[in-house]
């Protein structure tokens, strides 16, 4: 049973919520503050977590980040902001997805069942071994081979690589990658990101031509074909 972490300081909002993801198998916890959610995840494991962007001790983009401390948490913003940019915000923090208020209580369960689909995938193409989109990658030896083929990457084009099939066909932002690739790179710009997604692409193409596994989002990131 899917364990769901639900972050809404509206009342009223977060029953309806709940009573949709119980209903569909799901257990939820409900959180009204940042600060609640925090001692939350520290007490139990959640598979998900939906987060309302407007909280009103820390704000669900702050929370994000500190959830994904402990681990790589899939979440969904929840928000009454129509702006582009807050929606760009949220994936570049990784979002997986991303729901405007008013929003249908089915429809946000149907997005969840989606995003934990897609988190399951990933980690059952990791467990066998070959990956997505015809990688099999060697965690523990810092190693990917593509079509069976041993890829030569550099330190950053293997970071890079690597967060992509942590999480196929997710979404990550430019935020992300550096926060992960180049988290001891302080003065690294990034758009330096961008050079090394060329070259990695160009290793790909070497070894499988018609294939282009790596997708580009426009204003938000990068993903992974999950194969």
């Amino acid at each position: 049973m899917p364990n769901i972490l639900l972050v809404e300081d509206e009342p009223a909002i977060a029953a309806t919520v709940l009573y949709a993801l119980r209903e569909e198998g799901h257990a939820a916890t409900h959180c009204l503050t940042a600060g609640e959610a925090l001692r939350a995840a520290d007490a139990e494991s959640f598979d998900l977590a939906i987060l309302d962007v407007g909280l009103p001790d820390l704000g669900g983009f702050a929370l994000c980040r500190k959830l994904r401390e402990a681990r790589d948490l899939p979440v969904i913003f929840l928000t009454a902001r129509q702006e582009e940019a807050d929606r760009i915000r949220g994936f570049e923090l990784g979002a997986d997805d991303y729901v405007p208020k008013p929003f249908s209580p089915r429809e946000l369960v149907a997005r969840v069942q989606a995003v934990l689909r897609r988190v399951r995938a990933g980690g059952e193409a990791a467990a066998r071994g070959p990956g997505a989109a015809g990688f099999e990658h060697d965690a523990q030896g810092l190693r990917v081979r593509y079509h069976g083929q041993l890829l030569e990457l550099t330190r950053y084009e293997y970071g890079l690589l690597a967060a992509l099939l942590a999480r196929p066909g997710a979404v990550l932002g430019r935020a992300q990658l550096m926060d992960r690739v180049w988290g001891d790179a302080l003065d690294t710009g990034d758009r330096t990101i961008d050079t090394h997604i060329k070259t990695l692409r160009a290793k790909l193409h070497a070894i499988a031509p018609a294939a282009d596994p790596i997708r580009t989002h426009r204003g938000l990131g990068y993903s992974l074909d999950p194969g």
